[in-house]
């Protein structure tokens, strides 16, 4: 199984879409010290939307959708 997962920073306000076989331990690593990417600014991060499909190439699909114009308005939709 692998996961479409949507990270938000409260902190920062910030949104990170991503997928993964593990999202709680990629959520481990976004917010991990040794985490030199473009996430670690903006720890800490959580979970604040999943969904879970069959395969990679759907997860990969979700993704990109979730990353257009009409995705970052379903996920902001999320956080009021």
């Amino acid at each position: 199984m692998y996961h479409t997962y949507v990270l938000y920073s409260e902190r920062f306000n910030k949104i990170y879409v991503g997928y993964s076989s593990d999202p709680i331990k990629r959520l481990a690593i976004h917010n991990s010290a040794e985490n030199t990417g473009w996430t670690s600014r903006y720890q800490p991060w959580k979970i604040i939307y999943q969904e879970e499909f069959e395969t990679k190439t759907e997860a990969l699909k979700r993704e990109r959708q979730l990353k257009t114009s009409r995705g970052r308005s379903f996920i902001r939709g999320l956080l009021q």
